[in-house]
């Protein structure tokens, strides 16, 4: 952006500022021009002449109104317009007071409609010009008194060219916003649509195989003892019913992926199996992990485990970062009836505090997802700062449960 566009920015957010400058500017034209004679002894010559004190003060009191002519443009025009009309009248020599009108009759078109703007623009060129032929100093035929009628018959149709000009370019954006939403609406429709209809095959899809399956296998297990070989052709009925379900289901949910989506990982989700091995990544950077489990024998549902994991780890990611090099941390797993419990300690002196408020207590995004995460699964999570220094991660999770919604009444 360039200077100019900088500079015309600032005055578009300060009208006032901006109209103030005009009215100067349109000031110094008038004294300027009341100053010159454009007769003068010797035929068309130009000269230099005084103005009347009267001519001044109301150059001063039209510049001034044109202050104020965004905000009430009629009145202004109504200032302006006497101040012309009395210089009209009294003016010997005449001079270009009738200036301000012009600038104002040309806000009045600018900020009006059409019929006001024919209404105020002819009797603004029908006063000012008929009080300059026949009252006043020169005679009616005289080029200023023209000047005057050309001058303000400019301004109301500059005026309105302007007007007409902003309704057009409104019209054409609002036009373009309106498509725009509609366009938007339009594909979200048919989004949910498509979604609807694949939700419709997916359903048909695995509805179909997933009857034939369990149809076949209780045939399997009815003949296994008598007739093996028709059990083994049920079996392979299950097998080709299954195969053929996930290929339709591979096709169909590919239907649902983004041309930019990864790729869906190959490896099984993390658990606390891998609990050591997250260990050895944490102490392999300086940080001094112990881990103590009670656990052992419990066989946790996927999500579940995977829960449980991603706790450890945000926990002691955070005790990397927050709680000073020296900290120790300590990890431990308990099965406690029902539940499995997940607690993650440190003695570190950094400040973890912000951390349990959440982003708005000037810590990350961790915590808050760990706690989502955990009443998805039905558990709860308590975390804040330890008696005499540290931080304290507690998870409980049980151990048979049915995800749902983190909004969800429990």
């Amino acid at each position: 952006m360039t200077a100019l566009d900088r500079a015309r920015c600032r005055l578009r957010a300060h009208p006032l500022a901006l109209d103030a400058v005009l009215a100067a500017g349109v000031l110094v034209c008038m004294v300027v021009g009341s100053f010159v004679d454009p007769r003068g002894d010797n035929g068309v010559t130009w000269g230099v002449r005084r103005p009347d004190a009267l001519s001044l003060v109301l150059m001063a009191f039209g510049a001034a109104a044109l202050v104020l002519r965004r905000r009430a443009p009629r009145s202004v025009l109504a200032v302006t317009g006497t101040v012309s009309l009395v210089e009209c009248v009294t003016g010997a020599p005449r001079a270009p007071v009738a200036m301000s009108a012009v600038v104002a009759l040309y806000t009045v078109a600018a900020a009006t409609d059409r019929p006001t703007t024919w209404r105020l623009g002819l009797t603004t060129m029908t006063v000012l010009t008929g009080a300059a032929m026949l009252a006043g100093p020169l005679p009616w035929y005289a080029q200023e008194n023209l000047a005057i009628f050309a001058w303000t018959g400019m301004a109301a149709a500059g005026g309105d060219a302007v007007r007409s000009r902003r309704a057009f370019v409104h019209a054409i954006r609002e036009r373009a916003e309106r498509a725009e939403r509609t366009r938007e609406e339009e594909a979200r429709r048919r989004v949910a649509e498509e979604r609807l209809r694949i939700a419709r095959d997916l359903h048909d899809v695995v509805a179909h195989h997933i009857a034939l399956v369990n149809v076949q296998a209780g045939v399997a297990a009815h003949v296994m003892d008598k007739r093996p070989d028709q059990a083994k052709e049920a079996l392979a009925h299950v097998r080709e019913a299954s195969r053929s379900a996930l290929n339709e289901l591979r096709a169909t949910v590919g239907l649902l992926r983004q041309s930019g989506d990864p790729e869906a990982p190959t490896e099984p989700a993390p658990g606390l199996t891998r609990l050591e091995e997250l260990a050895g990544t944490f102490r392999s950077a300086g940080l001094h992990v112990e881990i103590a489990r009670a656990d052992h024998g419990t066989t946790l549902p996927a999500a579940v485990d995977l829960a449980a994991f991603r706790v450890v780890q945000e926990a002691l990611t955070n005790v990397q970062k927050h709680a000073g090099v020296q900290a120790r941390a300590e990890v431990s797993v308990v099965r406690v009836g029902p539940n499995v419990e997940v607690t993650v300690l440190d003695d570190g002196a950094g400040d973890q505090d912000g951390l349990d408020g959440g982003p708005e207590a000037g810590g990350g995004h961790g915590l808050l997802g760990m706690r989502e995460r955990v009443t998805a699964l039905g558990g709860t999570l308590t975390t804040g700062p330890r008696y005499g220094g540290g931080f304290r991660v507690h998870a409980i999770l049980p151990v048979k449960t049915s995800t749902r919604a983190p909004g969800d009444a429990a």
